[in-house]
């Protein structure tokens, strides 16, 4: 009887040392924290953290392999040096489709208090008459919400939308997108009104300043890419851009990464990043 009770304690502390391996083995993954650490590790440290995305993305496809892979698309077009290039300046290039195939996103601009347009939205705004006039089938879509601290009733997309009217561009080809205050904001309200009331889109050429394309190309590739049923099944396509040569300006990296997380749906992280409020101490430091 002893013989066999100190077999049976052998039997459960192997057992036991068995669990304890299987446990410590055993990787839990946040899928919205690993995609935070992602994009910020890559704001952060540039290609540096290659490395290091590229563990984050293997972990991220074991735990759920739908989000790896349209993450690995999104890291490999915002690591690529063709993201946003060539840059198409004064009007779209030759080659798009001049059908109601193609939609021409002209990206909004902050507003004058009293709710006018700043010159540098007007400069956006004829590039996309050249365009408009180019490809005359086209709609384009004017983006953005109410950002005239004096003017509620403004928004840039409905003085973007009467300022095209008034140069002749017919009403039933312009397209508005009024609430948006982000880029990340013109990318995922933009979708829903393409894809719920313009089936016919597939293709969009963005038009903003210069320094502004590859942010804008990201943002609206990466929500096509989020909202499908799987990589390669996007509904919409952005092909082309045209942009105003602006005389100074850029966005950072870091501030497409908080652009990437807000289009996940995490406003107040990216907003932390926008107002340099965020602590990348928060995330594990890169080795």
């Amino acid at each position: 009887m002893k013989k066999c009770f100190v077999v049976f304690l052998m039997l459960c502390i192997v057992a036991s040392l068995a669990s304890c391996g299987n446990s410590s083995s055993t990787v839990t993954v946040n899928v919205e924290k690993t995609v935070e650490e992602i994009v910020v590790d890559y704001g952060t440290y540039g290609e540096k953290a290659n490395d290091r995305i590229s563990e984050l993305l293997s972990d991220l496809s074991s735990a759920d392999a739908a989000a790896g892979a349209r993450w690995k698309k999104i890291t490999d077009l915002w690591r690529s040096p063709q993201l946003g290039q060539p840059i198409n300046y004064d009007v779209l290039p030759d080659g798009l489709p001049d059908t109601d195939e193609l939609c021409i996103v002209v990206l909004g601009f902050q507003l004058n208090p009293d709710g006018t347009m700043k010159d540098e939205l007007v400069q956006r705004l004829n590039v996309a008459l050249r365009s408009l006039e180019k490809y005359p089938n086209a709609y384009v879509v004017c983006t953005g919400g109410g950002t005239a601290s004096e003017n509620e009733s403004a928004s840039e997309a409905g003085e973007m939308a009467k300022w095209l009217e008034a140069q002749g561009v017919a009403k039933k080809r312009i397209i508005v997108e009024d609430n948006s205050v982000t880029t990340a904001q013109n990318a995922i309200f933009t979708y829903d009104i393409l894809t719920s009331l313009y089936p016919s889109v597939k293709k969009l050429a963005i038009v903003s300043s210069d320094y502004h394309i590859a942010t804008g190309e990201l943002l609206f590739t990466a929500e096509s890419i989020l909202r499908a049923n799987a990589v390669g099944n996007e509904k919409l396509e952005v092909v082309s851009n045209a942009a105003w040569k602006a005389p100074s300006g850029e966005l950072s990296a870091m501030f497409q990464a908080g652009a990437l997380i807000e289009l996940c749906g995490d406003v107040e992280t990216a907003f932390e990043i926008y107002y340099d409020n965020y602590d990348i101490h928060s995330l594990p430091p890169l080795n």
